[in-house]
């Protein structure tokens, strides 16, 4: 074979040597991104299962089921464990929950709202709780808390955008403001926690609540 020959082969295809070992530092990274995910999985589950205690490293790396060493081969510190926790609420939060009834009556885009954020606020009371916390010493914790609340904002603008949509900037925000409140964890938690509310008794609070504070609707002429 001629070197031309040799030479197209080269610049056609990788060789079975190089392909495998691009493959080892695929596969290993892709193992270091399921030990990562594997980590804030479990931090999430120990604060679900003790909301009033902040999980060590050493019970993270039991619960996942590697060394601490792992932890802080991925994380430089707890701070940045909890930032990626954050992140895997907004995230799944966003794919799991998507706007509905938004073209509904009154009652039912009410009720849908509601209940899509109380699921929310169920589900991720215990990691609000342990990362608000954390905004006085972490610009990036205190970013991603505003990314929520700036998600949660633009929600209830698309949910209530018929009872919104004649008022004025400074108007609406007068009713977005206490409407994000009013819906707020911590609103929540009270209601669960303090009052002892069930989800659907609680849900009924805030139903009653938003349809108070929401302006009609424009008649349609």
């Amino acid at each position: 074979m001629d070197a031309s020959a040799n030479a197209g082969r080269a610049e056609g295809q990788s060789s079975p040597l190089s392909a495998t070992a691009s493959e080892r530092v695929d596969g290993r990274r892709l193992r270091s991104q399921r030990t990562r995910q594997s980590i804030v999985d479990a931090f999430v589950l120990l604060l679900r299962e003790n909301p009033h205690h902040m999980p060590t490293a050493v019970q993270i790396a039991g619960r996942a089921g590697y060394s601490v060493r792992s932890i802080f081969q991925r994380f430089p510190d707890l701070l940045a464990l909890r930032g990626a926790a954050i992140d895997l609420a907004i995230e799944r939060v966003s794919h799991q929950l998507p706007a509905r009834d938004a073209d509904a009556d009154r009652a039912t885009r009410i009720r849908a709202q509601v209940q899509t954020r109380a699921r929310v606020c169920e589900e991720w009371l215990p990691l609000y709780r342990a990362t608000a916390m954390d905004r006085g010493d972490s610009a990036e914790i205190g970013l991603r808390i505003r990314r929520a609340r700036e998600a949660t904002w633009k929600r209830l603008e698309l949910m209530y955008m018929p009872e919104l949509s004649d008022l004025s900037d400074a108007d609406r925000r007068q009713v977005l403001i206490p409407l994000e409140a009013l819906t707020d964890f911590e609103s929540w938690a009270r209601m669960r926690g303090e009052h002892g509310l069930s989800i659907e008794a609680a849900c009924e609070v805030w139903i009653r609540a938003i349809d108070r504070l929401l302006p009609a609707a424009p008649s349609v002429s």
